[in-house]
């Protein structure tokens, strides 16, 4: 197995600070909704920090990152329910994506949705689910533009849950 290395475009007096500011974030209190109507009847959304797009979708700013490393893409793409495998890329620096693009269902498990919706343990899929870019140090572009578009989203395709697959 790979040792993922999320510090390896920093330097090290950089990754020893960074290191410290996540041991000094306080612990919060998770948001917690209670499911309005039973899971066989809920639409399903996925949400991956994995930096997915689509083949032909604008790929996550890596060469920006590589140039500022306190850096990270702030933006979202969005991969729709039916997308095949092979339509998919990884855009990540900070992890070994292989397993990923031998298999998408590490990071994003549209297959395993698909089955589950099959089964009737779920009502169905959502027409579209999200992926950011699991590496940022400042999140606040992100929180404040990519997050409502992706709220805004999933309410208009009445999204029930939100299924948060970390990368």
């Amino acid at each position: 197995m790979n040792k993922i290395d999320s510090y390896r475009f920093l330097g090290p007096v950089t990754a020893k600070l960074v290191r410290r500011w996540i041991d000094r974030e306080p612990l919060r209190e998770i948001p917690w909704t209670p499911l309005r109507k039973p899971l066989n009847e809920s639409t399903v959304s996925m949400l991956s920090t994995a930096g997915l797009a689509l083949a032909g979708d604008r790929p996550f700013d890596q060469d920006g990152e590589r140039r500022d490393p306190w850096w990270g893409d702030p933006s979202f793409r969005v991969i729709p329910r039916d997308t095949a495998e092979d339509d998919v890329r990884v855009y990540h620096l900070h992890v070994d994506t292989r397993h990923t693009e031998q298999d998408l269902n590490c990071t994003l498990p549209l297959t395993r949705l698909r089955e589950l919706e099959l089964a009737g343990e779920i009502g169905r899929s959502a027409p579209s689910h999200f992926s950011i870019m699991g590496y940022l140090l400042d999140p606040t572009e992100m929180l404040e533009r990519s997050i409502p578009e992706i709220i805004l989203r999933m309410r208009a395709e009445q999204v029930d849950v939100v299924l948060l697959a970390p990368f």
